[in-house]
């Protein structure tokens, strides 16, 4: 048996190749929407993609099994579990649906589906055994469903789908789950379907696999007995559900169109256009934060190229019913394409080149920490931090009001116009998405928080901790 496991950092996402390498045939778990990778990699190993399966709908990115279809001679494996609302509609006649204990085989690797609803009502464990070399499983796909260090959270359907009272019910399947795989072998290998710095969990390990018996020793999933004390546990301090995750959900049940058919974005020269177009679409400059702080465009949005969470930052704001347009640098276009389409962003009908900011000259205004402190001390100014309520639990400025960014439009009414506001995030550039969003919505007395609270620290002014 082969196995081969990828991974996205920006989305913190796994996928995975399964090969049997006595009879070519590879099977590839949740595959993300560039598949050259899987390409790639069975063609190294003499391999071809005979197989393709998904752990559940996913809502953080867009799944790649029409791409792997359209590309190879793949047969789906699917859920049919959790009910009607949540069946894949792109499902044909050549697409086998999986039940609980409904096995397959791909060479001489047998596959088990295992139904462990949770996360969502339809999510599968596949559950894998080399029966060249054994006679008894090796190792367990989990996808979101267990991860290293913690489990995937159940309260999406509910914050991002709108299904009502599904957080709760959720969470009790979730301690089920956890109570199942107690009785399972120690020795199994855990494969997850993301790590660190995914919203589909808080605290997710950054080691990528693992072990069960590990799991059941220090994952603080496994030290529960009581299944109310693991609901009120699951249920707190999960991670900030980026807006996009409700759009992904849909998407991926019907079936995300083949990148093929997508058109390529226009170079647009025009200036003119470009003034017109800031005033109705989004316009999102991928420059660097020192770039766009010293000069950009009113009214666009700057994420850079060289964040380590790009999509995710542009899924907070992106309106998928609208076109949106870039200022981006050639050489960079085709990876921030790749990037965006990997969120389903596919809408994209021109972009802009830096050269066009050379005649504008907006600025984002900064504080550094001596000055802020000043400045909120004397009533003159509100601190907001847009960090992740674990970062903020964990360590924040003393009387910063906690406003996660992608709640922003939420909220709005906490942010004051009779005195500055002050923005700030761990290092300086979240902050300085959400001040460029905001100048954007017509806030002229926001400003950025220079190097964020780790400048704060490094200065020698107070924080404090919730734990």
């Amino acid at each position: 048996m082969l196995l081969k496991y990828f991974y996205d950092p920006l989305l913190a996402q796994a996928s995975y190749l399964v090969g049997c390498v006595e009879t070519g045939e590879a099977l590839i778990i949740d595959p993300a929407r560039e598949i050259l990778p899987y390409l790639q990699a069975a063609r190294e190993n003499n391999l071809r993609i005979t197989h393709a399966a998904e752990t559940h709908i996913h809502a953080d990115f867009v799944s790649g099994l029409r791409e792997l279809l359209a590309a190879t001679d793949a047969k789906l494996y699917l859920s049919a579990m959790g009910g009607d609302d949540w069946q894949y509609e792109f499902a044909d006649s050549s697409t086998v649906l999986l039940k609980d204990g409904d096995v397959w085989t791909v060479g001489n690797i047998r596959v088990e589906a295992i139904h462990t609803p949770g996360h969502t009502p339809e999510h599968l464990i596949y559950q894998i055994t080399d029966t060249k070399n054994a006679d008894q499983p090796m190792g367990l796909f989990t996808g979101d469903c267990l991860f290293v260090g913690n489990v995937g959270r159940p309260d999406l359907l509910e914050e991002v789908a709108g299904v009502a009272h599904s957080a709760e019910l959720g969470a009790v399947a979730q301690f089920r789950n956890v109570q199942r795989l107690k009785t399972m072998p120690d020795y199994l290998q855990v494969w997850p379907g993301h790590g660190a710095g995914s919203a589909c969990g808080k605290g997710l390990g950054a080691v990528p696999t693992s072990t069960l018996g590990y799991e059941k020793l220090f994952n603080p999933a496994f030290q529960f007995t009581d299944e109310a004390a693991f609901v009120q546990w699951l249920l707190t301090d999960q991670p900030e559900a980026p807006r996009y995750f409700a759009h992904m959900k849909i998407l991926n049940k019907k079936g995300a169109p083949l990148v093929s058919e997508i058109p390529e974005p226009v170079h647009i020269h025009n200036r003119a256009a470009l003034d017109k177009i800031v005033q109705m679409f989004l316009v999102f400059d991928t420059g660097t934060t020192e770039q766009f702080a010293a000069r950009h465009i009113p009214g666009t949005v700057n994420v850079p190229a060289n964040s380590d969470r790009f999509n995710t930052h542009v899924g907070l704001y992106v309106d998928y019913d609208l076109p949106t347009y870039l200022i981006c640098e050639n050489n960079d276009l085709p990876k921030v394409m790749m990037w965006l389409r990997a969120i389903g962003i596919d809408d994209i009908p021109g972009y802009f080149t830096p050269e066009v900011v050379a005649d504008y000259d907006g600025m984002i205004r900064t504080t550094n920490p001596a000055q802020a402190a000043t400045l909120v001390h004397t009533g003159k100014a509100q601190l907001f931090d847009v960090r992740s309520p674990e970062e903020y639990t964990e360590s924040h400025i003393p009387n910063a009001q906690h406003l996660p960014m992608g709640s922003i439009f939420k909220q709005l009414d906490k942010l004051p116009r009779d005195k500055q506001i002050i923005i700030h995030c761990g290092s300086g550039l979240r902050s300085q998405v959400v001040t460029s969003m905001l100048q954007r919505i017509g806030f002229t007395n926001v400003r950025n928080l220079s190097g964020g609270i780790d400048a704060w620290q490094k200065a020698g002014l107070a924080t404090e901790s919730n734990t």
